[in-house]
């Protein structure tokens, strides 16, 4: 930690020596001197740094020595940043003069009082900038001498010179984790099939069998549980798959949700915090269904709780499981299933070396015979753990000389006896192989709780507010963020990903992983968890802890718990309870730089003007709070880089004027909300979404954004009524933007031609463009001057657009892969134009190619209620039309009056065919391959009929309600 941070402190008195700066404190005597001496102490104790983090872990002395670095450190950091600050709050202040003097110049002929009236203002402004620039001056010779000090008593410890700063090291070059594998559990997984897939006469009635599979942490028990989960066989036999992540605390409300979210996505109930609901919303949805309930990483429920649980899934059909992972066998005895048992045991030798070697990405058989000899006698270390052999296989991804080896297996860091859990060795080697500011990066992801699901730019975000990444520039930030989440992710410090797709990377971290970072943070990160009681645990909290995170939050927060964290930089609430903070909380953290309120359970209704005095804030998320308004004084967060308010609908008015450094804006959910002066934050790269009103009311418009051009990412634009500003708007200049959602939420009258087909002219994207959305158009045609224009698109949603009766040619999208086309109710022909073709294509007889889709992997046509008639193309004997050469995926449903289809799609490579709700369809190709028409489709591999699933690969026929391949997203 100290080592990152006194790189930082570098970086910033780098900052303040150039001439710009220096010129605004050149009248303080002395500074200059001692900043130079701040300069020379933190380059001498830089070079030691390397090797003081890696005695600390044995010498008590050491680590003393780097805790008072640190706390010197960290109010350095905060002197320094308050002195840029000042600097950039004067030059902004400077400019507005000098612009509105120039404006009263041309415009007021009584413009001769206003030069006194403007000196008298710049006279008393620079008088308190003089003060407060001495002030800090003072602060800074106090700090100087303090860490000349530190740097005195660091030659007791003859540390080595090592490096002269933190620099990222080389990695291999990798895109993702390798692909999960497990070994040498294929016993214990088909004892667990058996269990589940057998008839149990032994299960009592009523009372679905309940399986535990028990081992301490990091033996890979909800590794085991996926692998059953996912297995084939389970997908078939069970009627319903639900996968519920449970941690400490056993909370039954929110693990109804989850189960009610896995059996019916989108519920209303899901939604709710009344348990009964929750339960009788369960047993509608289960009752007489064999379901299958994976209950992960159960800790301590209270036999109340648990009988109340159970309750609704009772009504399960005969052969329901609930498979249970846990470390307690305590867990096991309250819910009655000691006969169940699973009892996870240490991988064998040989399993362990295997999986040590697929991790470290080495063929055992292409080297030498001394670094197998070594790897063989560091995996005897991990004793039979899977997640040590892990990470230590990760670790050895980046060692590629015998050396290295050797030098791992003789650290010191084996010896240690004071490591709480014999996991943590393994990591601990891993941890300090990382580059310091990696290890940061790292470090803070122990604010979070476990089992916490993270968004990798959210978490870059954060990265950024604390100043982790070592980059001038926001995009060189962002992209060493991205370089710093790889490295963590290479060693196996997260797991579960998910990528959604708008390129959105979610993932988890093992909670031996996040108890591992509790360990090495215990001084500095805290959690407050309001379940355990307040009054004994906050006494704890002090001075020297800098990141607070609070849990299961109710109620008010008092100040009264507080009163002895005042040097925080960053505070978060986690919780799905409502509670509300105590605004005199807010006032007295003055080295903020993270605020984290948003969350289901914020009920924050006001937040104090005193806020604007907080100038380090560089991340607040204030989302799903009851604020009508946020105070003027927000104004003067020059600093403030990321604001979060998602569905803070009451929100009216966001003056956004002097948020200079604002990078990242989320409004999604704000409709009514006028972001002034967005025009100015030209170097804005995230805006989720943006409201448009229309032309007769106030509110923004979409010109507002002509020169907002380094939007990166997602955009969503609502459109709420008929503007005539989409042009102005210059779209097409936002080269970095790739995905668009674009929802025209205005009346139908507003959208007939020319008026919609005008205003969706003026919506004309980047031909960069990725991926894009249309909805609820209200106009007849989607015809557009720039469909022809999209050569990057790969996907493509239309939706909810009523009356639309022609589909665009979208065929010649080049470079198209998905496409969905659902709920135009009154389109009631796919005609020939849709290949973006016309009827001289298909009579041609030269030689000419025509290609149509020619990328296109996935069609879903869905909830197309008129739609009548799709068709075909009389393809010439020279084969000169190609149409959906790459089609794999084709999907129907819900278009009961369509009654064929065309036949160029049974000329495609089909290997999925998904006919649902569309009966006369499928009445024409064959319930269960007795149809007129099977004959066209009976090559494909995989066809459903209805709810009837037929795999032509295996010869035969399984019925199945849910067939998706559903993924959970824990491991152990």
């Amino acid at each position: 930690m100290a080592e990152a941070l006194v790189h930082v402190l570098l970086q910033r008195l780098a900052m303040i020596t150039q001439d710009k700066v220096q010129e605004e404190f050149k009248q303080v005597t002395g500074v200059k001197k001692q900043v130079n001496n701040l300069i020379s102490t933190l380059e001498a104790i830089q070079a030691v740094l390397e090797d003081a983090e890696y005695r600390q872990v044995t010498e008590a002395r050491v680590r003393r020595w780097l805790n008072q670095l640190n706390e010197v450190s960290y109010e350095m950091d905060d002197v320094l940043d308050e002195w840029i600050t000042q600097v950039l709050k004067q030059q902004m202040v400077k400019q507005e003069n000098q612009g509105e003097n120039a404006l009263v110049t041309t415009t007021n002929k009584k413009k001769v009082c206003f030069p006194f009236l403007s000196s008298s203002c710049f006279c008393f402004r620079q008088a308190n900038h003089l003060i407060h620039c001495r002030d800090i001056a003072v602060r800074i010779k106090d700090l100087d001498e303090r860490l000349a000090l530190i740097d005195k008593e660091k030659q007791s410890f003859n540390f080595q010179n090592t490096t002269s700063g933190p620099v990222l090291p080389e990695r291999q070059q990798t895109t993702s984790l390798p692909g999960d594998k497990t070994f040498g559990r294929d016993k214990e997984k088909n004892i667990i099939l058996g269990k589940l897939l057998s008839e149990d006469s032994c299960q009592e009635k009523g009372v679905p069998s309940i399986i535990p599979i028990i081992g301490m942490g990091g033996m890979g028990k909800t590794t085991l549980a996926q692998l059953v989960y996912n297995d084939q066989t389970v997908k078939t036999y069970f009627d319903k798959r639900i996968w519920v992540c449970v941690s400490d605390p056993f909370e039954e409300i929110k693990i109804a949700k989850a189960i009610v979210e896995g059996l019916e996505k989108n519920s209303p109930s899901i939604y709710s915090n009344n348990l009964q609901v929750l339960l009788e919303r369960i047993l509608e949805l289960i009752e007489g269904k064999k379901f299958l309930l994976v209950l992960d990483d159960v800790w301590s429920p209270k036999l109340g709780q648990w009988e109340e649980l159970i309750k609704p899934l009772r009504k399960g059909a005969m052969g329901s499981r609930i498979l249970v992972t846990t470390r307690k066998e305590e867990v096991a005895t309250l819910m009655k299933a000691t006969a169940q048992i699973i009892q996870l045991k240490q991988l064998s030798e040989e399993f362990c070396l295997t999986l040590f070697y697929y991790h470290a990405g080495i063929e055992i058989s292409s080297e030498s015979k001394m670094l197998q000899d070594i790897g063989e006698k560091i995996v005897k270390k991990c004793d039979g753990l899977p997640l040590a052999a892990k990470t230590l296989g990760s670790l050895m991804r980046v060692k590629k000389t015998i050396k290295e080896w050797q030098d791992v297996l003789s650290s010191k860091i084996w010896e240690l006896e004071e490591i709480e859990t014999h996991v943590f060795r393994p990591l601990l080697l891993s941890y300090h192989d990382l580059a310091s500011v990696i290890k940061r990066c790292l470090l803070y992801c122990v604010t979070f709780p476990k089992d916490y699901v993270f968004d990798r730019d959210n978490l870059i975000e954060l990265w950024m507010a604390q100043d982790y990444l070592n980059a001038k520039g926001s995009n060189e930030k962002k992209r060493n963020g991205q370089k710093y989440f790889e490295n963590l992710v290479m060693r196996s410090f997260f797991q579960d990903f998910a990528v959604d797709a708008y390129g959105k990377t979610r993932c988890k971290m093992h909670d031996i992983v996040h108890d591992f970072l509790l360990y090495l943070t215990k001084n500095e990160c805290y959690t407050v968890d309001y379940k355990a009681g307040l009054s004994e645990r906050m006494e704890e909290a002090n001075d020297k802890v800098h990141h607070l995170t609070l849990l299961h939050v109710r109620g008010r927060v008092s100040l009264f718990y507080f009163r002895n964290c005042k040097n925080l930089r960053s505070l978060a609430a986690h919780t799905s309870d409502h509670y509300a903070i105590d605004q005199k909380i807010i006032v007295q953290l003055k080295c903020l730089r993270t605020l984290n309120f948003g969350g289901s359970g914020s009920k924050i209704e006001e937040i104090p003007k005193e806020m604007g005095r907080l100038i380090h804030l560089r991340y607040i998320d204030l989302s799903e709070s009851n604020m009508r308004e946020l105070p003027d004084t927000m104004n003067s967060l020059y600093n403030l880089q990321t604001l979060r308010l998602v569905r803070c609908r009451r929100l009216r008015i966001l003056d956004l004027g002097r948020l200079i450094n604002l990078r990242h804006l989320y409004v999604d959910g704000c409709e009514n909300l006028k972001l002034l002066r967005i025009e100015r934050l030209k170097s804005l790269q995230t805006l989720d979404t943006f409201y448009v009103q229309s032309c007769c009311y106030e509110g923004n418009k979409l010109e507002d954004l002509k020169n907002v051009n380094e939007l990166q990412g997602h955009l969503s634009i609502h459109i709420m009524g008929f503007t005539k500003s989409a042009k102005k708007a210059y779209l097409v200049n936002k080269a970095h933007l790739l995905h668009w959602r674009i929802v025209f939420q205005c009346r139908r009258w507003e959208m007939y031609p020319p008026v919609g087909r005008e205003m969706l002219n003026g919506l004309q994207p980047h031909p960069g463009l990725e991926s894009l959305t249309i909805s609820c158009y209200w106009g007849r045609t989607l015809l557009t001057d720039w469909w022809s224009t999209l050569h990057s698109l790969r996907l493509l949603t239309l939706e909810n657009c009523k009356w639309c009766k022609i589909l665009p040619p979208l065929g010649q999208l080049l470079s198209l892969e998905s496409l969905h086309v659902t709920s135009l109710d009154s389109l009631q022909k796919v005609g020939v134009e849709f290949l973006g073709m016309d009827r001289s294509d298909q009579t041609q007889t030269t030689s000419t190619f025509k290609s149509s889709f020619p990328r296109l992997k996935q069609l879903i046509i869905d909830s197309m209620s008129s739609l009548r008639e799709w068709e075909g193309v009389d393809d010439p004997e020279n084969n000169s039309i190609t149409i959906m050469p790459c089609l794999s995926s084709l999907t129907i449903s819900g278009c009961f009056r369509l009654k064929s289809l065309p036949d160029f799609l049974w000329k495609t490579p089909l290997q999925t065919l998904d006919i649902s709700h569309s009966h006369m369809l499928e009445d024409v190709y064959g319930r269960e391959g007795r149809g007129e028409e099977w004959a066209k489709i009976s090559h494909i591999p995989n066809i459903k009929l209805g709810i009837r699933w037929i795999q032509q690969e295996h010869d035969q026929d399984t019925d199945r309600d849910d067939w998706s391949d559903s993924v959970p997203t824990d491991d152990d």
